[in-house]
């Protein structure tokens, strides 16, 4: 794993309507606008297996509610799951698969003239999925997570993590029905990305 540079920046008691959280902001700078993010439930016991979701930052669907996507949702259930069962959710600012939200727009055209979601990325000079884990693995160790349960569905998270110090002791699966305008992202996501789904 290459070297981390985060830091523990700043963190603060957050309540929400799943329970109540600490949020820890991670950078390299103070000044950074964009930090990574912990969200750590209030019985947080890294002594045991603890449920973590790792999320990778999506704004159209985590804050606006597009339908093109079923990250809003993921993001939502396992902030639900966190709350209950102890657990954290982890918030990389690597929107749109690493790519940035401007090129994800992008990519979103190219998708609407018949692209699949890997075909639009590539097309734009990117790799199907830019997405790095490193910085989760560093959060991980930073709260003194040693064993996880992993909210996912993608099996590049988890064979992330078991390169890593961190043990995968299961896998909790987060399927969102698909509905007409996702449905054609989730098929790609399961068959050319090999996510987990039952579509």
């Amino acid at each position: 794993m290459p070297d981390i540079t985060l830091n523990r920046q700043a963190e603060a008691p957050i309540p929400t309507h799943y329970g109540s959280f600490r949020m820890i902001a991670y950078a390299d700078d103070p000044a950074e606008r964009m930090p990574h993010l912990a969200f750590v439930a209030a019985d947080f016991d890294p002594n045991r297996p603890v449920p973590v979701r790792i999320h990778s930052e999506c704004m159209t669907g985590d804050v606006f509610g597009s339908r093109r996507c079923d990250c809003g949702e993921q993001l939502d259930i396992s902030l639900k799951i966190a709350a209950e069962r102890g657990g954290v959710v982890i918030y990389l600012r690597q929107e749109g698969r690493g790519i940035g939200l401007i090129n994800k727009l992008k990519a979103y055209n190219l998708q609407d003239l018949g692209l699949n979601t890997a075909e639009a990325n590539t097309h734009l000079g990117f790799d199907v999925d830019a997405r790095q884990y490193d910085c989760a693995i560093f959060i991980l160790q930073d709260l003194g997570i040693r064993e996880v349960e992993l909210i996912t569905n993608n099996p590049d998270k988890v064979d992330a993590l078991r390169r890593s110090p961190i043990q995968v002791t299961g896998r909790i699966p987060i399927e969102i029905p698909a509905n007409e305008d996702s449905r054609d992202y989730l098929q790609a996501k399961k068959e050319l990305m090999g996510h987990l789904l039952g579509l």
